[in-house]
């Protein structure tokens, strides 16, 4: 069977959303004095930082900056699910106020988002064959987007979400539930879970409310997604074929590392990445056989290609 892992390239690709070492460039907007704050706290903080470790990494900085207090923490936490959310984030004024949203998983108003539609087309491309399930360690909502409540499942289809009704307005008396067949597995989180829910919309990208494991060289998950893991190592055993887009395979992921290489009977391998990454894939799947692509649409004659060699099953008819 085929499988995706999606890493921080696929969401850069896709939406220009910033990988780590782009995270800290603080394109947001303010809404008000208390994000104002909030802001120039964590800005204040790198500068701090910078001063002190001119040559240091964005993940060393969120590692010291985590561990510098529960206000700087919550203010770094804030700024990372809003700045991969900022994209999504709407407005409107209703009961004598301005309220924000990030959009709903269904919501129509995503289709005028730059990227979501690239995004979709990409995942598509290869979920409408005998597909395991996809896996990513990013937290935004690319991929809920993309497939929408009828093409995934958190680990467990029929889960009723928790959040706004669902969109349009008109199907308010029914509840927004996951029904699709292909599994999701979101290693490091979601803007759109926290410790108690997952939601139907991406609202820890304003609350900053958020289930996320923050980029740091030594990122471990904590016990609430040890279900999610248990799910991406299921994927990975059912799977034969596995496209990897976008993500380095630094040494300090051991965690991920260590789940990618559970995937021991694959047959193939796919690796989509500007830069070459084939070498360290390699150390993880010593008998797999190995294909490197561009990004779409560069890519797309070798991806072509790749699904041929591998003699993956023909496009399921609908």
């Amino acid at each position: 069977m085929l499988s995706l892992f999606l890493g921080a390239g696929f969401s850069k690709w896709a939406a220009d959303l910033p990988a780590a070492i782009e995270l800290f460039d603080f394109r947001i907007e303010a809404w008000g004095p208390r994000d104002a704050r909030k802001l120039d706290l964590v800005r204040s903080l790198k500068q701090e930082w910078d001063s002190a470790n001119p040559k240091g990494l964005p993940e060393e900085f969120i590692a010291s900056a985590l561990h510098s207090g529960e206000e700087n923490k919550k203010a770094l936490i804030w700024y990372i699910a809003r700045r991969l959310s900022e994209p999504f984030i709407w407005s409107e004024f209703h009961a004598g106020r301005c309220r924000r949203h990030v959009l709903m998983i269904d919501e129509n108003r995503k289709l005028g988002i730059p990227g979501l539609t690239k995004a979709a087309d990409f995942i598509r491309r290869f979920t409408n064959r005998d597909c395991a399930g996809i896996i990513t360690a990013n937290y935004d909502m690319l991929v809920e987007y993309g497939l929408g409540t009828k093409g995934f499942n958190y680990g467990v289809s029929g889960q009723v979400l928790t959040g706004r009704w669902p969109y349009p307005v008109s199907q308010w008396l029914h509840p927004v539930t996951l029904t699709g067949k292909l599994p999701l597995a979101k290693i490091h989180g979601s803007i759109s879970w926290n410790e108690h829910a997952c939601y139907t919309d991406g609202r820890g990208g304003i609350t900053g409310n958020a289930l996320i494991v923050a980029p740091t060289p030594e990122k471990k998950p904590p016990p609430s997604l040890g279900s999610v893991w248990e799910l991406a190592a299921s994927i990975l055993q059912r799977t034969s074929h596995l496209v990897v887009f976008g993500f380095a395979f630094n040494p300090y992921d051991e965690p991920v590392l260590r789940l990618l290489s559970s995937g021991a009977a694959l047959e193939s391998v796919l690796v989509v990445d500007v830069e070459s990454r084939i070498e360290r894939a390699s150390e993880l799947w010593p008998e797999a056989s190995f294909f490197s692509a561009q990004p779409p649409p560069r890519g797309d004659a070798s991806i072509e290609r790749w699904l041929r060699s591998s003699d993956i099953c023909n496009p399921r008819s609908h």
